[in-house]
């Protein structure tokens, strides 16, 4: 792809802001990126491959210093719901046109601005529905990658809090792993200049995000309506560009 000054400076700030939603939160970089990302061209398959090496590369280092602060056994248990859909997922977002795949991606984003402008909660605590959500995420992430916020939903209820964010980074790294290797394998082009050249951005909004992180837990419901409102009107001005 070739980008302009101008676009390359948009995506260095949104590169940014993935790097600072990724560590603020302990998820959500990819939900809250990749709509801003296909405003500025291409699709969904073009900057895929790219988060998913900056994730594999952010969440490997912060892993680093922290692996024994992980709940292996909760993680071991969600897998078994989440894999094989995920890996569903994947093969059935190779088979869909780049325009199917955008309209994918920005109304699975309005879904989430809008429960995240009224504040409204995913799970009813039903072992049943939790089990669906890490089905459904799994699905999500295998089509796009943004399916954090539906599998966070139920892992916010089983996992201590010390251990959530370092327990997401290792299934992140795990579902990414999956789909890095499957584009791999299918051949799909990987932009690996723009990738390697971002992460030096990318780092920045990470270091802010961990220095932010128990800032951001504590006005949670504050900064999703905020941010949940900007991606409602980004999504629905994308999805008008496609179908007019």
């Amino acid at each position: 792809m070739y980008f302009s000054n101008t676009e390359l400076f948009l995506i260095s700030l949104i590169f940014l802001w993935v790097g600072f939603v990724r560590t603020g939160f302990g998820f959500g970089g990819v939900s809250l990126g990749l709509p801003l990302m296909l405003l500025i061209g291409s699709s969904p398959v073009y900057w895929l491959p790219i988060i998913g090496i900056h994730l594999l590369f952010f969440s490997s280092l912060t892993l680093f210093k922290s692996i024994n602060e992980v709940d292996w056994c909760y993680l071991r248990y969600s897998l078994l719901w989440i894999i094989p859909p995920t890996l569903f997922g994947l093969f059935w977002m190779l088979s869909l046109s780049d325009k199917a795949m955008i309209v994918v991606v920005y109304s699975i984003t309005i879904f989430y601005s809008i429960i995240w402008v009224f504040n409204q909660k995913l799970t009813l605590y039903r072992a049943w529905v939790d089990k669906l959500l890490l089905m459904l995420g799994g699905y999500v992430t295998g089509t796009s990658m943004i399916g954090a916020p539906l599998i966070v939903a139920v892992y916010i209820r089983y996992v201590a809090k010390k251990y959530l964010r370092n327990t997401l980074f290792v299934l992140w790294f795990i579902l990414v792993s999956m789909k890095m290797s499957v584009f791999i394998a299918f051949g799909i082009k990987i932009d690996w200049q723009l990738s390697l050249s971002l992460i030096p951005i990318t780092a920045l909004g990470h270091v802010v995000g961990l220095k932010l992180h128990q800032r951001i837990i504590e006005n949670d419901d504050l900064f999703r309506r905020w941010v949940g409102g900007i991606l409602l009107l980004i999504s629905l001005i994308g999805i008008l560009q496609v179908v007019m």
